[in-house]
């Protein structure tokens, strides 16, 4: 009986342990392949055409709610669409590339009823930077970080500004990262400009594109919303601001209006990077130049400098 017993406690032992080390095995097969988790990257204004049928869903590498901010990444990534775009279309290529490089992600939809489909980012600028806050709220809720950094886009760039001097956000975001923000408004190449010339014109015009699309309205230079955004100063302390423009931007002009001041502001023009890259506004979301400069915005301790590539007009690459 003896011998016996001891055999069984042995044989009991070695499968027990066996056990353990497969469950190990593939334990670590399993986190090693979450971790090495890819997803492609097309750095074409054509990737957004991704989005274009599923508006309310996130871009890939996006909104994983089990995301666990690392210790070389600490703070999550909100990303923040432009004016008639959303969460999906604006960010095939940033979501992705954001993901494999180890961040956690995040993108929302603002300013816009699912009623209209794939617009957004065209209600009262103000209320929108609500839905910011409530956003941010839930993301460092999720994932337990202290703060986040943003990434915005043309309207989504200068927007934040707002959360940030007027609803507290300035507690919650480490970073703004704008891709042409219309930070100044814009004169949309003069049009709003000549409009003012033509007695009632200006005001008949706003009217109208005030129904549809407030923001439109007060993204136009010189309006009320964005004289009262910039007075005293558009920046706020203890936030790291990053603009990255394009000469060609077609839609938020003249491009120099985006750029802003202070120490803590980093301004960046993409031809002086690279002179052939003609990229316009809504291409600088897709191209890849302007995404490594966020990229060393988001982690200004390992940077890389872009690779200067010919780049047509609005077309991403």
């Amino acid at each position: 009986m003896g011998p016996s017993r001891c055999s069984g406690r042995r044989t009991l032992v070695t499968v027990v342990a066996l056990a353990t080390s497969l469950t190990a095995g593939f334990a670590a097969t399993a986190s090693t392949a979450a971790a090495s988790a890819h997803y492609p990257v097309v750095y074409s204004v054509v990737a957004a055409l991704g989005g274009a049928f599923a508006p309310d869903s996130p871009p890939p590498g996006a909104n994983n709610w089990a995301c666990h901010p690392t210790t070389a990444h600490p703070d999550p990534v909100v990303l923040v669409n432009g004016t008639f775009a959303n969460e999906d279309n604006n960010w095939q290529t940033l979501s992705p590339l954001l993901a494999n490089n180890g961040y956690c992600v995040f993108t929302f939809n603002y300013g816009g009823p699912p009623a209209l489909g794939s617009i957004y980012g065209i209600h009262e600028i103000g209320a929108s930077a609500g839905q910011l806050s409530t956003f941010v709220n839930r993301v460092t809720a999720a994932t337990g970080a202290a703060k986040v950094d943003l990434v915005g886009h043309s309207q989504g760039g200068m927007m934040p500004h707002y959360y940030l001097r007027f609803l507290g956000g300035a507690a919650h975001v480490k970073r703004l990262v704008a891709l042409a923000p219309s930070n100044r408004g814009t004169t949309l190449g003069g049009l709003t400009q000549l409009a003012n010339y033509i007695p009632g014109v200006s005001t008949l015009v706003n009217a109208g594109l005030a129904n549809t699309c407030e923001a439109c309205v007060e993204q136009e230079a010189g309006s009320t919303f964005i004289t009262h955004l910039n007075a005293g100063g558009i920046t706020v302390p203890g936030v790291t601001y990053t603009v990255i423009s394009t000469k060609y931007d077609e839609v938020v002009t003249p491009y120099t209006s985006q750029a802003l001041t202070g120490s803590n502001v980093t301004n960046i023009v993409i031809q002086n990077q690279c002179p052939i890259d003609f990229d316009g506004h809504a291409g600088l979301a897709f191209d890849h130049i302007a995404l490594r400069d966020v990229l060393n915005a988001l982690d200004p301790a390992h940077t890389s400098p872009p690779f200067c590539t010919f780049i047509p007009f609005e077309t991403g690459g």
